[in-house]
């Protein structure tokens, strides 16, 4: 067990300090000294064992940490997320029968092929005794992996079980290994995916998150990531997500079979169309390992070499390519200055409304009669202001109260003649003004009552009728299984959040859907909301400024009627929106 371990003279001091200093982040963040840190630490620790160094690694800092937050601060329910390519076996004999630690593992897996190579590191591996349904892995049965196939695992398991669980920690063992370059993991993942997946964990534990390194063997990709990681702590905007947005049938396979062998334990699972699969697309592709020899050893190391600069040269401009100057002004608005004062986050900025001439010439030829009115023209000023920083860069996302029906129609025809391609409109509530989504610069998702009358769900217009149960949030499902994963299918350039006259949902399915959806566009979203609701306003500024994490609510599981429109907007739209594919029967599209 020990013969990947090796032990110097300093090898125990350097463990230690690595165990030290993973505690002191947890005591910082449980503490409420910050809001949330990463712990630099070598040597990793996911794979030691309660009796045995194991994989590089000496002491489990991940497993030590969950139990010291246990003992010191009487933590109930605690979440480890290992994104490290390789099993952390060691983390799962610790907690395999222990329902306080919920741990999720993806790793390289190939049908038992690739270290550990074991068979407990498969998707039916789900824990022990009382532990039983709180051990999640989901075995990568091929190289390759890229973005959307991490996308795709957290939207359709780990983030449906992450909020039922709703734990008081995250601690993630952040392994780069997973990476692009990585002559390890040999996955295709680009940095900017760990901001992406930072930024959904931070939702949870009301931002108490720890990330602790683990493994990552590629110098450049590893840094990268890891800068990645800290800006998203930091609270920066999220880069645009690359790459086709279309998990690998492999992915999808290994998701299905998770969602399978996970269904007697979760409420979310519970009226799911969840088979196992058996003859999996990767096991006629094994091939048989030639035996070594001088020969091809020394070709693999040109090989690996030759890739290590080839990957050296494409992060470079890639990173340039998706990096972008943050805005100085991250939340802005125009409402009454002595209002926003009492009730906003101090971090929110205020703007004067926009002259009156000006709105005048933007809405020439388009509702020129609606805009006659003094009121309408006032309203108008305060949304086109904040709209216009937005578009112009100079803020971040903006919030503004105002009638929705002719805001958002023009807000959105404004962005499009500004010259962005994709706008996402998630309009919740009673829609009077339906835009026209038929150039595909607008995708609209309507979330009403009731299903719209005359028009009809389409590519770039899915209506969804939804009423937030009263007995708690159960509006999770619907943002994870259908409008997330549509949404990062289109990859808007801006994201506009309406709430109108009627609105189905509650003030903590509204907070959810700011909180997740400011992954998307460079975080560049705009709230219209016409209700004055104090506390509805104050939620979704909170989402927006990004300070703390909003109160979502007590997760309720949706009922077999909800699951069912789920299923039936996954059916309709899956070849068009790729992301929301989780089972073999959804007809993949990509190998």
């Amino acid at each position: 067990m020990m013969l990947s371990s090796f032990i110097r003279c300093n090898t125990y001091r350097c463990a230690r300090l690595a165990v030290g200093a993973t505690l002191q982040l947890v005591d910082a963040v449980m503490s409420g000294k910050v809001c949330n840190g990463m712990a630099l630490v070598r040597p990793p620790g996911h794979h030691s064992q309660r009796n045995a160094a194991n994989g590089f690694c000496l002491f489990n800092n991940v497993a030590i940490a969950a139990e010291y937050a246990k003992l010191k601060y009487g933590l109930q329910r605690i979440l480890i997320v290992d994104w490290d390519v390789h099993h952390g076996q060691g983390t799962q004999y610790i907690f395999e029968e222990d329902p306080s630690v919920l741990y999720f593992s993806w790793h390289r897996y190939e049908h038992q092929e690739f270290w550990p190579s074991l068979r407990e590191s498969d998707y039916d591996a789900v824990g022990l005794g009382k532990g039983k349904g709180f051990n999640i892995n989901l075995p990568w049965n091929k190289v390759g992996m890229g973005n959307s196939d991490y996308l795709a695992a957290f939207f359709h398991v780990l983030l449906p079980v992450a909020f039922e669980f709703d734990p008081e920690l995250v601690i993630v063992s952040s392994g780069y290994d997973s990476g692009i370059g990585d002559p390890e993991g040999q996955m295709n993942a680009t940095p900017e995916v760990f901001a992406h997946l930072t930024h959904f964990l931070m939702q949870l534990a009301n931002g108490k998150l720890c990330i602790i390194l683990e493994g990552g063997y590629h110098l450049k990709s590893l840094s990268e990531s890891i800068c990645m990681t800290v800006k998203t702590l930091l609270g920066d905007p999220v880069p645009q997500i690359t790459g086709e947005m279309a998990p690998c049938l492999s992915a999808v396979e290994s998701i299905q079979n998770v969602r399978a062998a996970h269904k007697p334990y979760w409420k979310w699972l519970m009226y799911e169309d969840a088979s196992f699969l058996q003859n999996l697309s990767t096991k006629s592709h094994l091939l048989t390992k030639a035996d070594p020899n001088l020969s091809t050893e020394h070709e693999s190391k040109m090989t690996n070499n030759n890739k290590t600069v080839e990957v050296e040269r494409f992060l470079e401009l890639h990173m340039k390519n998706i990096l972008f100057p943050v805005p100085p002004i991250k939340t802005a608005t125009t409402i009454d200055s002595k209002w926003s004062a009492h009730f906003l986050p101090g971090p929110v900025h205020l703007v004067k409304g926009m002259d009156r001439s000006k709105i005048k010439a933007l809405v020439s030829g388009f509702c020129t009669d609606i805009v006659k009115e003094d009121k309408t023209l006032f309203s108008l000023g305060s949304v086109l202001a904040v709209l216009d920083k937005i578009l112009k860069k100079e803020v971040c996302n903006g919030i503004a109260v105002s009638p929705t029906a002719v805001s958002v129609a023009v807000a959105l025809r404004h962005s499009v003649q500004f010259g962005f391609q994709r706008v996402l409109c998630i309009f919740v509530g009673d829609m009077q003004i339906i835009p026209n989504t038929e150039d595909g610069k607008i995708l609209m998702v309507h979330i009403c009552e009731k299903e719209q009358f005359g028009k009809t769900s389409s590519k770039h217009y899915i209506s969804l009728s939804w009423k937030e149960d009263a007995k708690g949030n159960d509006f999770f499902s619907a943002v994870l299984g259908v409008i997330l994963p549509v949404a990062y299918s289109y990859q808007p350039d801006l994201t506009v959040i309406a709430v109108g006259p009627n609105r189905s949902l509650g003030i903590s399915g509204i907070s959810l859907l700011f909180a997740l959806l400011r992954g998307l566009a460079e975080s560049r979203i705009f709230a219209v909301i016409e209700d004055t609701e104090i506390n509805l306003v104050q939620s979704v500024a909170k989402a927006l400024v990004g300070t703390s994490t909003p109160h979502f609510g007590v997760f309720v599981p949706p009922t077999q009627e909800k699951v069912n429109k789920i299923k039936i907007l996954r059916d309709q739209f899956q070849q068009e929106w790729k992301m929301l594919q989780c089972s073999v029967e959804d007809g993949i599209s990509r190998n």
